[in-house]
């Protein structure tokens, strides 16, 4: 594990981590981001790289929530055989015995009664490695800890890698208030990059809460990474963690712009979510080009065609009369944004149906452990509105 891979040196194995269902939007967007090479699995996509594109995903992608990189594979025929192999890895080049660990991933085989046996396999090999070489142990940290191991096991079948992320990467540093029920950031960032908006078009949220989802269409269409408010990446806390050239990488990184390409506007009914929107733009240079309003959504000020995108209330976390909240909803976008493309994430089966249009896309997503639909609809004017 060195910083610098050479033209010599092996590239790494680097896995990056996503919510169900948005592999392929994770795929679209590393091909942007200049790999071309890009393997899909489940809840996760593959490439090779370096060192230095492990700090510039961490920095730069919007759709992943880990950065994993592979420190060993093989294959096991026995519990026994795990902690074996897990005893050759050289653990004590990889932290130091300062900093705390922990190991945490998946497991589906049959070769453990209990699930939670290899977690503490790998654990005894880091260990161990440690007392025999500085008579001394690092620390476990469940919750925070410096250094974080991942570990995969499908019948037969490990691997293991360190999560260079550490927290996971929706956690993005720039949210300082949220709503009751928030939409997650990368599910949001992943949710906008679906919907096809060309960032050009006019985007609206009228049911922003606390901005999520105009904040990472804002950074989407002026190019500022969604981690640019972001300071803790487990990779700091790793032996060959390369000071200068991840300053390098993130001083170069776009922050100021001084207009965007496109309007982007929100609107809530509550003032206080209002409050928390506008507080949590302020982190940002575009802050002052978004424009919220604290209004219900069908007094928005706005002329169709528009590109809507929004989460609206749904009973699970939120007190709405849902099916005529959402009836009204399907009311507002017939009657007045046609000519107008709107995409909506929700949990309410109920409320889809009171919204009475055909969806010309529909997706299972998740946000959180909400189990949600995501739904687009292609607004026309007149008769074709009823088909």
């Amino acid at each position: 594990m060195h910083p610098e891979t050479s033209s010599k040196s092996p590239l790494l194995q680097i896995t990056l981590k996503c919510f169900f269902g948005f592999e392929t939007i994770l795929a679209e967007e590393l091909n942007e981001l200049g790999y071309a090479d890009v393997k899909l699995l489940n809840r996760a996509v593959q490439i090779n790289g370096t060192w230095q594109d492990v700090y510039k995903l961490n920095l730069y992608s919007r759709c992943a929530i880990a950065v994993l990189v592979e420190i060993d594979h093989f294959f096991i025929q026995s519990e026994e055989d795990l902690y074996k192999r897990a005893l050759r890895i050289k653990w004590h080049e990889i932290f130091d015995v300062n900093k705390t660990f922990a190991v945490k991933g998946a497991v589906y085989s049959h070769i453990f009664k209990n699930t939670h046996y290899p977690y503490l396999l790998v654990k005894d090999a880091i260990v161990d490695t440690f007392n025999k070489h500085f008579n001394d142990r690092p620390n476990i940290d469940v919750k925070k800890p410096n250094v974080l191991f991942d570990l995969y096991i499908k019948e037969k079948e490990v691997t293991i890698s360190v999560n260079t992320s550490g927290l996971p990467l929706f956690q993005r540093g720039y949210r300082s208030a949220v709503g009751p029920a928030p939409l997650n950031e990368v599910v949001a960032a992943c949710l906008i990059r679906m919907s096809g908006w060309d960032k050009k078009q006019t985007l609206i949220d009228p049911f922003c809460g606390s901005g999520t989802l105009l904040i990472e269409a804002a950074l989407l269409a002026s190019g500022i990474p969604s981690n640019i408010e972001r300071q803790h990446y487990a990779f700091k806390n790793l032996k060959n963690y390369d000071a200068s050239s991840w300053e390098s990488l993130f001083e170069n990184a776009p922050r100021v712009v001084r207009q965007l390409p496109c309007q982007i506007l929100g609107g809530d009914i509550s003032d206080e979510m209002v409050l928390k929107a506008r507080r949590n733009l302020r982190n940002f240079s575009f802050g002052r080009f978004v424009n919220i309003s604290s209004t219900s959504f069908d007094q928005l000020k706005v002329e169709p065609p528009v590109f809507i995108i929004t989460n609206p209330p749904y009973d699970h976390r939120l007190s709405a009369d849902v099916e005529e909240l959402y009836g009204q909803i399907g009311s507002w976008l017939k009657h007045k944004m046609a000519p107008s493309t709107a995409c909506i994430i929700s949990s309410s089966e109920e409320g889809f149906n009171a919204i009475g249009l055909k969806a010309s896309l529909k997706r299972q997503v998740f946000n959180g452990d909400l189990d949600c639909e995501y739904r687009k609809y292609e607004l026309f004017e007149g008769k074709k509105a009823l088909h």
